[in-house]
């Protein structure tokens, strides 16, 4: 190994491994570096921003597509993801894209309303695509392919496209003909449409409040037991509830049948709320991975990040995304799951409500906002300049495993990605005092963007207090959302919630939940499904709210069955007794 490779081998691993180089977690919204995207440019509107995702695993390794990147990403351990700019890439960029592994050929296509080339590349790790075909015909009434998705089925050698992305139109789909460059062949069928009238998940809005008719996007094929899986994102990417939920079928082009256990992946409460469109996966261990856009709109409303959940296929063959403790540290799998919660850590949120300090604070954007849990509100310091800092006093003495970061682009002036400038340096201590500090993360030595970091620490510490130091930001403002510190107190879980009712309105659409109040805990979970030993879906409630929940993602004509958990610093509880409703 000469001298200058060896340096070269050197800065790229201490970038690498900034921080952890043992970590063995990862916490929602992903940790990658969100490019600074130009659609609101003439609007003078700056943000970083990810959505629409698409992870493949290529021939062992992961690849990850995002809306308006410039590039994409790879990784061999779905934690640690390394930005590629590609030789060539559509001149608008490209939007909800399609990517699929067949073989050693990794395929990409962008969401279009006019003729564009499929990609193609055998070496997705260099950067270096080819055409696989020039141009792709023309879909007649201007109808795409937009939010596409390429589908190959090695048992019969057939490929297909799916796409659809529309309040109007259903999800489309047609057969691939491969000998002839991957162009259209046979009848374009209409697949599936919304019907929120019976489907209440499906209904537009914050909580399914809105009459504006929903969108239905985001299609993706999944092939399991011989089922075909026909998946689609709902009601629209802008409110908490943005779901996937799948049809399923016997063949590619269907008829498909609705699922009743829809969605498949919903997380309407808690931090980081929405899955809607996104992909289903697997990784090298077998397991199955369902990724999604979670809502942030600070900026605009379409500013959003990157999730995936542990995904599984029960012995009915009934799909479903795990997103209980969705926004918490997760182990990455080192096998095959057989459990749906055994990735979770049981590494707790110890920093909601938290009390606060800053070094300084701007206008009436109040550093407690910092650990409320909401990614729209926010702290603002009077200077970016390094050595502001904001201080969390955890109360108790706890012992810490994780802490992460999230900036906001409040009044930013980036419309480019110049790695030069755009990039996060900082700092974290902790200690048990309040007055002698010991550093526990620090980001000071690389140029990193990391605007949604999270961070394992190498040891646990055992520390009441938590200080974020600034060091260098791009933007013209210091503002983070939410600092957000896992780890475990000594103390006992809370009890079960007791006196569990669940009330079916009139619209069957809906039902009305309560619950007896747990003195000492910090949030509940309400658990449900279509079967007793099938409490696949997860609404987390904060403890400081009501003991109250209008629950409006019901199907007309399906049963239900309903559960609750308590969570603090300490644990969670087991969960209630379960309620059966008609």
């Amino acid at each position: 190994m000469t001298k200058v490779f060896y340096s070269i081998f050197l800065l790229a691993a201490i970038e690498l491994f900034a921080q952890n180089p043992n970590q063995k977690t990862f916490c929602n919204p992903m940790d990658i570096n969100y490019r600074y995207n130009w659609e609101q440019i003439n609007d003078k509107i700056s943000y970083r921003s990810g959505a629409d995702p698409v992870i493949v695993n290529h021939k062992g390794t992961y690849y990850l597509f995002v809306t308006i990147s410039g590039g994409y990403w790879e990784s061999k351990d779905l934690l640690n993801w390394r930005y590629i700019e590609p030789s060539k890439w559509p001149l608008e960029d490209n939007c909800a894209p399609a990517a699929l592994s067949v073989r050693d050929t990794m395929y990409i296509f962008q969401s279009t309303f006019q003729q564009r080339p499929i990609f193609f590349t055998t070496e997705p790790e260099t950067g270096k695509l080819k055409f696989f075909n020039r141009w792709m015909p023309l879909i007649p009434d201007t109808l795409g392919p937009w939010d596409p998705a390429i589908f190959y089925d090695e048992d019969t050698d057939r490929w297909f496209m799916y796409w659809g992305s529309s309040n109007v139109f259903p999800i489309f789909g047609q057969e691939l003909d491969h000998s002839k460059r991957l162009i259209y062949k046979g009848e374009m069928k209409k697949l599936i449409y919304l019907h929120p009238e019976i489907h209440g998940w499906e209904r537009f809005g914050p909580n399914h409040t809105s009459p504006i008719k929903p969108f239905i996007e985001g299609a993706w094929m999944t092939k399991h037991n011989s089922k075909y899986y026909l998946q689609y994102g709902a009601p629209g990417t802008e409110y908490n509830v943005y779901a996937n939920g799948t049809y399923v079928g016997d063949d590619p082009l269907g008829p498909f049948t609705y699922a009743p256990y829809n969605p498949i992946s919903y997380k309407p409460g808690g931090f980081m709320c929405g899955t809607g469109h996104g992909n289903t996966f697997q990784d090298n261990f077998g397991n199955y991975w369902n990724t999604g856009t979670p809502w942030i709109a600070i900026n605009w409303n379409f500013e959003r990040r990157i999730a995936m959940f542990p995904t599984f296929f029960d012995p009915d063959g009934q799909m479903h995304a795990n997103t209980r403790f969705g926004d918490f540290p997760h182990f990455l799998p080192t096998k095959t799951l057989t459990n749906k919660d055994e990735l979770f850590t049981g590494w707790m949120l110890l920093s909601y409500k938290k009390p606060v300090t800053a070094s300084s604070v701007k206008d009436n954007f109040s550093a407690a906002n910092v650990t409320d849990e909401n990614p729209r509100t926010f702290w603002v310091a009077e200077s970016n300049k390094e050595g502001e800092s904001i201080t969390i006093d955890l109360q108790k003495v706890y012992n810490v495993k994780a802490v992460q970061i999230h900036f906001v682009d409040y009044k930013s002036d980036i419309f480019d990605n110049d790695s030069s400038r755009v990039y996060t340096q900082y700092k974290f201590y902790s200690s048990l005092d309040g007055n002698n500090w010991d550093l526990v993360v620090d980001l000071s030595k690389v140029k990193q963007d990391r605007p949604n970091g999270y961070f394992e620490l190498s040891s646990p510490v055992n520390a009441r207090y938590i200080k974020y130091e600034n060091v260098y930001i791009p933007t013209p403002n210091l503002a983070v959302s939410d600092i957000r510190v896992f780890g475990n107190g000594i103390g006992s879980s809370p009890n079960v919630p007791k006196n569990l009712k669940v009330v079916r309105d009139k619209d069957e659409r809906n039902a009305f939940i309560t619950w007896n109040k747990v003195s000492d805990a910090v949030g509940y979970n309400i658990l449900w499904g279509i079967k007793k030993d099938k409490l696949y879906q997860t609404y987390q409630v904060w403890a400081d709210d009501r003991e109250e929940l209008e629950l409006r993602a019901l199907t007309v004509g399906q049963d239900y069955y309903f559960a609750i958990e308590a969570f603090n610093e300490n644990g969670v509880s087991k969960a209630s007794e379960v309620v059966y409703i008609k």
